[in-house]
C-alpha cells in the first residue's frame, strides 16, 4: 500500500462571510461544496478546491462562530501550502496580494523551491509554493471562471508543515506506519526542517515536519489546522489501512463513511490527527444548483434539512 499524496487539510474559520471572500475572490479558489459539519450539522463545512474538487486540490473549514483566534503551540499542524504552477505565477501573487492589501513576505527559498508567505483572515499561515522545478504528483485544474487567470491559478495542495516538541515519533509514524520516505533537510528560521513524501512525491505529496520544544501547548481556535488528510486509492485499500493502523495499536475512528469519500481517522503520538480519505466517490456537484444560498446535505441528513437551516446564518456564495 502506499498513499498517493496530500487529499484535504480541514481549518477551522470563525467567520464563514470573511472566509468565503477571501478563498475564492482574492484566491480564486472554487467553492465546489456548501454543507454541514457532519458530526455538528448547525455549523457549516466550506470546500475549496479546483474546478470540480480534484483529490489533493481541497482546503476545506468548518465554521465555529466567535472561536478564539488560534495561538500556535507544539504539536500542531501549523502551515498550509498552496501551489502555485510557476516563479513567474510568484511574481503575480506578490502584485495581487498587495492589491488587495494582504501583508505577505518577499519571495524566498525554501528546499529548493521559491515560496511567498501569507496569512489568512483567520491568521492562518500559508505558504504559496512554486511548482517551477517539481517533478511528482501533478496538480489540478484551475477554474476558468476564476478572478484569477488560469496561468498564474492555484492548483492545489502544497506541503503541510507540523510542528511537534519532539520529532522522532511523529517521524517514525510517517516512515514506518504511513510509508513516507524522508527525502532532505532545509534551514527555516533557526529550527531545522525535515521533508518527508509519499507516493509520486513533489509538493503535492510533502510533509515537512519541524521540532520547536520553545512553544508551549497548543490552543487550537479560528485559523487552526485540524487535521490532515492523505489520499488512499479505493475502498478495498482503505480497508488494509484501517487493518494495518489498528495494528499499531493506533486509536482510531475505523471506517467512515463522508458521503464524498471514505475515511479513517487517527491520532499520532503527539496528538496530530491524521485522516486517511479515498479518491471517490468525489463531490458530485450540481453547480447549476448548489450555489447562492442553497446548502447541499449528504443523503443521511435531508430529513433534518429545515432544522439546520433555522441555525446556520444566510450565506449568499454567489460571485
Amino acid at each position: 500500500m502506499e498513499l498517493k499524496g496530500l487529499h484535504h487539510v480541514s481549518i477551522f474559520t470563525e467567520n464563514a462571510r470573511n472566509n468565503f471572500d477571501f478563498y475564492t475572490k482574492v484566491l480564486g479558489l472554487r467553492l465546489v461544496k456548501k454543507t454541514v459539519n457532519q458530526d455538528d450539522p448547525y455549523t457549516y463545512h466550506l470546500y475549496y478546491a479546483d474546478e470540480i474538487g480534484n483529490p489533493g486540490t481541497t482546503v476545506t473549514f468548518f465554521e465555529v462562530p466567535d472561536m478564539v483566534k488560534n495561538r500556535l503551540g507544539r504539536n500542531q499542524i501549523s502551515a498550509l501550502g498552496l501551489r502555485v504552477p510557476n516563479d513567474e505565477a510568484l511574481q503575480f501573487w506578490k502584485n495581487r496580494l498587495d492589491e488587495f492589501q494582504v501583508f505577505h513576505s518577499p519571495i524566498e527559498t525554501r528546499f529548493n523551491r521559491n515560496t511567498l508567505r501569507l496569512k489568512d483572515p483567520d491568521g492562518l499561515l500559508i505558504f504559496l509554493v512554486s511548482d517551477e522545478k517539481n517533478e511528482g504528483v501533478q496538480g489540478g485544474n484551475p477554474w476558468n471562471e476564476s478572478p484569477v487567470p488560469t496561468e498564474y491559478a492555484i492548483t492545489g495542495l502544497g506541503p503541510v508543515r507540523i510542528s511537534v516538541f519532539k520529532k522522532e515519533r511523529t517521524a517514525q509514524m510517517l516512515t514506518k506506519i504511513l510509508g513516507f520516505k524522508k527525502v532532505g533537510d532545509y534551514q527555516d528560521a533557526q529550527n531545522t526542517v525535515t521533508v518527508f513524501q509519499t507516493g509520486e512525491g513533489g509538493t503535492g505529496a510533502e510533509v515537512h515536519l519541524e521540532e520547536r520544544s520553545d512553544l508551549q501547548e497548543n490552543n487550537l481556535g479560528a485559523g487552526g489546522i485540524h487535521h490532515v488528510a492523505f489520499r488512499v486509492a479505493d475502498d478495498s485499500e482503505m480497508m488494509e489501512w484501517v487493518e494495518k493502523i489498528s495494528d499499531a495499536n493506533y486509536p482510531n475512528s475505523g471506517f467512515v463513511d463522508r458521503y464524498y469519500f471514505h475515511s479513517l481517522y487517527f491520532r499520532e503520538s503527539n496528538g496530530i490527527l491524521i485522516e486517511l480519505a479515498t479518491d471517490g466517490p468525489g463531490f458530485r456537484t450540481n453547480f447549476e444548483l448548489e450555489h447562492g444560498t442553497f446548502v447541499e446535505l449528504p443523503p443521511k441528513l435531508e430529513a433534518r434539512r429545515d432544522e439546520i437551516l433555522e441555525h446556520l446564518s444566510p450565506l449568499d456564495t454567489d460571485l
